[in-house]
């Protein structure tokens, strides 16, 4: 039988560029840091006693620092190489799941994850894929502390989609994975995992499902804002346009903002990322005058770059509040996390 180790984050003031523990709070186009929580235990320990009612052995973790998360990942790794690498245990003897609150609290980990096992370019193994810069990451098993799936409330409100036609607040809910304690518990002993695309960052953090950047007054009414936007090759902004949102996705957390529909085809597994940017353009016709339409320039590709132009540039990613002061590039790591599931 398996060793499990179940990890929950607590309250971690210091966490760097992750925003803490991930919980955000306000609304999303956005401003506010928000205030950390410690995690709801029911879920936790009703998780611990179905694992070991299954016959695991478990150890439940609050870690509340990124020494603590890399304590727990190092348990994920596999035997020493020639050439000396940290690489990850292919036999997954032991197996990680993570209780989240939000989806910024899922990406804390895997952000950890990434920087412990991906190589330096210049220690490139010869063993790694064309197409990735680090190694199939170890699956996570993902509890939801909110089984209603309703805590990433700074999603919500950056999107302003009514609750009646709102995709799953959470990751987990839209991926479709289980979130009962007991069903996670089997799930993860049962071994069966989806692999996903993972999107990595040049500030040294990684996305899982996607960013909206932008900015909204006091009545969340958007801010024009001027960047430019660039998806491989395709510019979709030069940098003159006002715009009002631009969206690197790689699921569909961020794919409506209002009723607009930004993103029409997020797919975290098909090893492309999505960009769209909303562009308020003005119409004068004799007999109605001036109006506004919303025009959605898109793309696919393997990589996307952001750069404002106008000061700091507030963005939510995974759920996070952040702001951007200069270029911002993601990139597709194809299928390199995973996720127990069914």
């Amino acid at each position: 039988m398996y060793d499990v180790v179940l990890l929950t984050l607590g309250s971690q003031p210091d966490a760097g560029c992750d925003g803490g523990c991930g919980v955000s709070c306000g609304t999303a186009l956005t401003r506010a840091k928000a205030d950390c929580a410690e995690p709801v235990r029911v879920p936790v320990l009703t998780c611990r006693d179905a694992l070991v009612a299954a016959g695991a052995r478990v150890e439940t973790v609050t870690a509340r620092s990124d020494r603590e998360i890399d304590d727990v990942l190092a348990r994920l790794d596999g035997p020493a190489r020639p050439d000396g690498l940290t690489w990850p245990d292919d036999d997954g003897k032991t197996r990680l799941i993570v209780a989240t609150a939000t989806d910024g609290q899922l990406r804390a980990v895997l952000r950890r994850m990434v920087r412990r096992y991906a190589p330096p370019p210049s220690r490139r193994p010869a063993d790694l894929a064309d197409s990735r810069t680090l190694p199939d990451l170890p699956a996570i098993g993902v509890l939801p502390l909110d089984p209603g799936g309703s805590a990433d409330t700074g999603r919500a409100a950056a999107t302003g989609t009514p609750a009646d036609d709102a995709p799953p607040a959470d990751l987990a809910g839209r991926l479709g994975l289980p979130r009962e304690p007991a069903a996670v518990a089997a799930a993860v002993l049962g071994g069966r995992q989806r692999r996903l695309d993972l999107l990595r960052t040049d500030g040294g953090s990684v996305t899982l499902d996607g960013a909206l950047l932008g900015a909204a007054d006091e009545h969340d009414h958007p801010l024009p804002w001027r960047g430019r936007i660039e998806v491989d090759d395709a510019v979709l902004s030069a940098g003159n346009d006002p715009l009002l949102a631009c969206v690197v996705a790689n699921a569909d957390g961020y794919a409506r903002l209002a009723e607009v529909e930004l993103v029409a085809r997020a797919d975290p597994a098909d090893g492309v990322l999505e960009v769209a940017v909303a562009v308020p353009v003005k119409t004068r016709s004799w007999w109605r005058g001036e109006r506004v339409r919303i025009e959605i320039r898109r793309a696919r590709g393997r990589a996307a770059a952001v750069t404002p132009r106008d000061g700091e540039l507030p963005f939510l990613d995974d759920g996070v509040a952040g702001g951007l002061t200069r270029k911002r590039s993601w990139w597709v790591e194809p299928g390199a996390w995973a996720v127990y599931t069914y």
